[in-house]
């Protein structure tokens, strides 16, 4: 008969749809097998993330003379937090980049051959000491601090920042240290260190002593200060304060050098740039939880004829992304 057609094989239509139908339940068991697996493995990681924390320390050691010594090894040293021994799980004896930031004293004291003599140093410490693959900024403070250049990379585009510097009005040295150290908290390098020079005590600061330290303690920076102590020149109660520089310093790691005159600048300002080319790099696990308490940190080189210098501590609080 025209136009008939056979009748469809009800049986095949149905053992085809069975056919897809089962492909599709394998098709999504293995989407959500795949899904579930990448879920597992994210919680997993970020699980293990927020466990462990390595702990970077970067390190000087010297002699009992002030000698830098290089050429030690992981076992040489030991770590401890809280006053718990801590594995060092990461070494390193190569120099990484660092984060430099200079601060000068443009107080009154400073006119004459001082300012001439700290710009030249200064000059020659961002232009040749420093490494190209570092950064530094440059500031000054008399009564009111000022931040002449930010973070800049390679730190010899700093040369000649401070040639535009006069000399006058008070030093307040506490108040140039709180208005900078924020600065380190957008800086490129984990490891960090600042540079004060000044030949004067504090007499005009708002900020105190102990919150000049409390804030540096949030650096994580290395500081160092070079005191210019021309005592033939200053009265007593404007000389330069030494301790209370070392109050600054030394819970960094770093140190205050005392110099006599504005001449000796230039070679303190090359140890410092030395003590730099010569740190280890120690890290270990913290697996206790990142709460924002402070914890004490204390490392010692095994040869007691040395001694290890480092930051006294840090805030246990999450890393930033």
């Amino acid at each position: 008969m025209r136009g008939w057609k056979p009748a469809p094989d009800m049986n095949h239509e149905a053992h085809e749809s069975l056919e897809g139908h089962e492909f599709q339940k394998r098709f999504w068991f293995f989407v959500a097998f795949a899904c579930f697996v990448v879920f597992v493995v994210g919680i997993s990681a970020q699980t293990f993330h927020g466990e462990v924390t390595t702990v970077e320390v970067y390190v000087t050691v010297t002699d009992n003379t002030g000698r830098l010594m290089t050429g030690l090894t992981r076992d040489d040293f030991e770590i401890f937090e809280d006053g718990d021994p801590q594995p060092v799980t990461q070494f390193s004896d190569k120099r990484t980049p660092v984060s430099v930031g200079v601060l000068l004293d443009v107080s009154d004291s400073m006119r004459g051959q001082p300012i001439v003599d700290a710009r030249g140093a200064l000059d020659r410490f961002t232009a040749d000491l420093l490494d190209p693959g570092d950064e530094g900024f440059v500031a000054a403070f008399n009564h009111m601090p000022r931040i002449l250049a930010p973070w800049t990379a390679p730190p010899s585009r700093l040369a000649g920042r401070f040639n535009n510097e006069r000399p006058s009005g008070g030093t307040a040295i506490y108040d140039a240290l709180f208005a900078t150290t924020p600065l380190f908290q957008r800086r490129q390098h984990t490891r960090a260190a600042l540079i004060v020079i000044s030949d004067g005590a504090d007499t005009a600061s708002d900020h105190s002593l102990a919150q000049a330290r409390e804030t540096l303690r949030r650096s994580d920076a290395f500081v160092y200060a070079v005191a210019i102590d021309s005592a033939a020149e200053q009265r007593v109660s404007t000389r330069v304060n030494p301790e209370a520089l070392r109050e600054i310093t030394g819970p960094s790691g770093g140190y205050t050098e005392v110099v006599r005159t504005s001449a000796d600048i230039g070679p303190a300002t090359e140890r410092i740039a030395e003590e730099l080319n010569s740190q280890y790099t120690l890290g270990y696990a913290a697996t206790r939880p990142q709460d924002g308490s402070w914890r004490s940190i204390r490392v010692r080189v095994k040869n007691h004829d040395y001694l290890a210098r480092s930051r006294r501590g840090y805030f246990a609080t999450v890393p930033r992304a």
